[in-house]
């Protein structure tokens, strides 16, 4: 069952094209077409759904820890697909394998991530992924959108996005989430492009090759351009097709046959 209680297109298509490949059968929950919008809470829900004998839960829900909960109600496989701004332990897995693919390697890499880590769940589970597969992190935006003591993680900040170019092997660019923000957050959208956008006149100056990423949804023309986006040195729509093969991995892996059944 795809228990996603926010919007999703490229996850909630991708885990359902990936359940489907491996022909399971598949149940899409949505909360607003559900008892949820009556006030039913999430314990309640998903003890019900289980009820009808339900062998995984693929959920995204706004409350951080919601996924590990969730774990507690249910005997059933059940798979973090983003808990509010904690983490998206599936989207690092991909970012991770999209580096691997373009450079053979993820050992010794210079990443960056770039934009409004604060409210992000995909940078936290970049930096677990990265730094255990032996990449170098370098965290960049507005201080008041890097979080208070993440250095405690062993990855490094520097604000000035153009040194962290100059550094970087590949930029994984984050969007200003400003469905998660209070107002004044940041100034304007024109202020941030100008200090933290990833334009091709920026890239121009440093006449490096770069790899650029994106987890989506984009904010064309504010954290990235149009033209960076659909360039060349550009991996996103990698990272979207390979979304379908790591998460068709993990459902095998955590749902298929044991390695004696196998054959």
């Amino acid at each position: 069952v795809n228990l996603f209680f926010e919007n999703s297109t490229r996850t909630r298509i991708s885990f359902e094209l990936a359940e489907k490949r491996l022909s399971a059968d598949v149940t899409n929950f949505s909360a607003s077409a559900s008892s949820v919008s009556k006030g039913e809470g999430l314990k309640d829900t998903v003890q019900n759904i289980h009820a009808m004998k339900m062998d995984c839960a693929v959920m995204r829900h706004p409350v951080p820890g919601s996924c590990l909960q969730l774990s507690k109600y249910v005997d059933a496989v059940v798979i973090n697909a983003g808990d509010g701004t904690h983490e998206h332990p599936t989207q690092a897995l991909l970012d991770m394998m999209s580096i691997k693919e373009k450079f053979g390697k993820l050992k010794g890499l210079n990443i960056a991530i770039v934009g409004d880590i604060l409210h992000s769940r995909v940078a936290l589970s970049n930096i677990y992924g990265l730094q255990k597969m032996g990449a170098k992190v370098t965290l960049c935006g507005p201080p008041h959108l890097i979080p208070r003591g993440i250095q405690e993680l062993g990855v490094s900040v520097n604000t000035d996005i153009d040194e962290v170019i100059e550094w970087a092997d590949a930029l994984n660019v984050l969007r200003i989430q400003r469905e998660r923000m209070g107002v004044g957050i940041i100034p304007s959208v024109r202020e941030y492009r100008d200090f933290f956008g990833i334009t091709q006149e920026r890239l121009d100056i440093h006449k490096k090759e770069i790899v650029i990423m994106h987890p989506g949804p984009m904010n064309r023309g504010v954290e990235i351009d149009s033209s960076v986006a659909d360039g060349d040195q550009a991996i996103i729509l990698d990272q979207v097709l390979n979304g379908v093969a790591i998460r068709m991995s993990i459902l095998y892996l955590l749902l298929g046959p044991d390695e004696g059944e196998a054959g």
